[in-house]
Formats: C-alpha cells, sequence, structure tokens
C-alpha cells in the first residue's frame, strides 16, 4: 500500500461544499426481524422510539447544513425501508431501481419505483440483483460509476448501469462478509476522492483502487467495524457514524469537517448514516 496515505503530507486546502438533495424514509416499523448480514441479531432488543429519534437527528443534519430533504412514506411489513439509499441510484436525474437478493426487501423496489413516477423522475426497471446505492456511488470529478459485487449485487448489473447511464463503470469485488455492500467498505469525500478500507476488497480491486486513488483516506478495521465509511459528505462537511471517532480524525486531519450523528439505533441492522441516505443526483 505503499501508494496511499491515510493523511496529507501537508496542510489541507480549504474544501466547499456542495448543496445536496437527500431521499429518506422515517424508521417508523424498523426492527430486526429477521438476519440478512452478519450486524442483524435477532435477539437484541430494538428501541423503536430511539431509532426515530436519531433518524430525525440525522434528516435535521441536513438541513441545517443546507440540504433539501425529500421522505418516501414507509409501508408496514417493511422494516428495513429506513436505509433508503438501496431503493435505486441515481445519477443524471435518472433512478436504476433495485432489484433485492433476500426476498423480504424485494417490496421495497416497488415502493421506490412508485416513489419516483409519481414524483415525475424517470426511473429505470433493472433486469439483474442489485441493491441501489448500496453498491453504487458516482464521482462527478472523472465521471465514474464505482460498483460493489459479491454479496447483494449481481455483477451483471454493473454492464446494465452503464448501460442506463452510459457512463464508466468500475467493478468492485467485495470479500469481507461484514461489508456486504460498497457503502459499508467505500465513500466518496468530494468528487474526485474516496475513503475506503482495503481489507474489504479481493486483491485485484485494492491494486485497482490504489491506481485510481493514489490520495484515498484509508480506514482501519476499527473504523470499518464502526462503519465509519458509511457516511455522507457534501464535499467539506462529512456526516459521519459517531461510534467513528477514529475516521473522524482521518477526515479532519484531510480537511473536511466531520458532523457526527448517533445511529446507535439503526447499526443493529447493518445500516448507518449512508444506508439511511439516498442521494438525487441531478
Amino acid at each position: 500500500m505503499e501508494n496511499h496515505r491515510s493523511a496529507p503530507d501537508q496542510a489541507p486546502a480549504t474544501r466547499a461544499p456542495g448543496r445536496r438533495t437527500y431521499l429518506m424514509c422515517r424508521p417508523a416499523y424498523y426492527a430486526v426481524e429477521y438476519a440478512i448480514n452478519p450486524w442483524m441479531d435477532t435477539t437484541a432488543p430494538v428501541d423503536a422510539a430511539r431509532a426515530c429519534s436519531q433518524w430525525e437527528a440525522l434528516a435535521a443534519t441536513y438541513t441545517d447544513l443546507g440540504h433539501e430533504v425529500l421522505y418516501i412514506e414507509p409501508e408496514p411489513g417493511l422494516p428495513d425501508m429506513v436505509y433508503a439509499a438501496n431503493g435505486a441510484f441515481v445519477v443524471d436525474g435518472i433512478a436504476y431501481g433495485a432489484r433485492f437478493r433476500h426476498p423480504e426487501r424485494r417490496p421495497e423496489a416497488d415502493s421506490h419505483e412508485k416513489w419516483y413516477r409519481a414524483a415525475g423522475r424517470a426511473h429505470v426497471k433493472p433486469e439483474h440483483t442489485n441493491e441501489g446505492e448500496g453498491d453504487f456511488t458516482y464521482l462527478p470529478g472523472p465521471g465514474l460509476i464505482l460498483a460493489g459485487w459479491g454479496f447483494r449485487t449481481d455483477a451483471r448489473a454493473h454492464a446494465e448501469a452503464a448501460d442506463v447511464f452510459g457512463r464508466q463503470v468500475v467493478s468492485l469485488r467485495l470479500t469481507d462478509p461484514r461489508y456486504y455492500h460498497l457503502d459499508t467498505a467505500l465513500a466518496p469525500l468530494d468528487d474526485h476522492n474516496i475513503a475506503y478500507y482495503p481489507e474489504a476488497f479481493a486483491p485485484g480491486s485494492r491494486r485497482l483502487l490504489q491506481r485510481l486513488f493514489p490520495d484515498a483516506i484509508l480506514a482501519g478495521a476499527e473504523d470499518a467495524a464502526a462503519f465509519g465509511l458509511n457516511f455522507v459528505s457534501d464535499g467539506a462537511r462529512v456526516v459521519v457514524n459517531a461510534e467513528a471517532r477514529g475516521m473522524a480524525a482521518k477526515l479532519s486531519a484531510a480537511g473536511y469537517e466531520p458532523v457526527p450523528v448517533d445511529l446507535s439505533e439503526l447499526k443493529k441492522g447493518g445500516g448507518s448514516v449512508k444506508c439511511c441516505t439516498a442521494e438525487l443526483r441531478p
């Protein structure tokens, strides 16, 4: 990893935030009723009222930072719908819809499609299994879509996304089941750079990330386990799980402003800040 560094060698440049539009879903029916990832424990109690309070604080954080927050209505029987990032992936105003791996979550895809169509937004129904922004993200600078596969998303969905958006897709293989979605192991910092946890990826994908992003912030095992990479950045301010103190320090050293939020209840379902937040890119 000699080409990487976890913090810059000199004082970081001033960073300018951009205004974002996010889609969120209130955790009205949130619970851990089944286990489809290693973080979910059906025997551990979930404080539903606290989960709602934490989620409301996250939404308020976005509006306080000057971002627009839109809402999709939660539906009974869909306890994971709070993880709104999984419902679609939006670039250039086009929503590439989700097709969930696990049957428990499949109805969420229809709920998101209805929302996009009712809002007059373009929506493309997928042929291949994918879980929206869980396994896709976009870097406007190089115009690259980064896409994960290995647990939830079929690699064929990457080619499908390339056709939908007419943009280059970089496929990255995930190998650690704890980091079952790309957004648990990698996140954009701004239009050009990322942070990621190298050990979550296959060796070839690590080498590819090393070449593409030599100045990336590297997360360690503690950062990743605290969902420190499941963050949302506007290019300057980074909304990050409060538990990820080490990751917040790395962000600060690199010139970003960490904005911690407590999502301990929602982490019990295997998600944090980013999982709760879909970005609607115009």
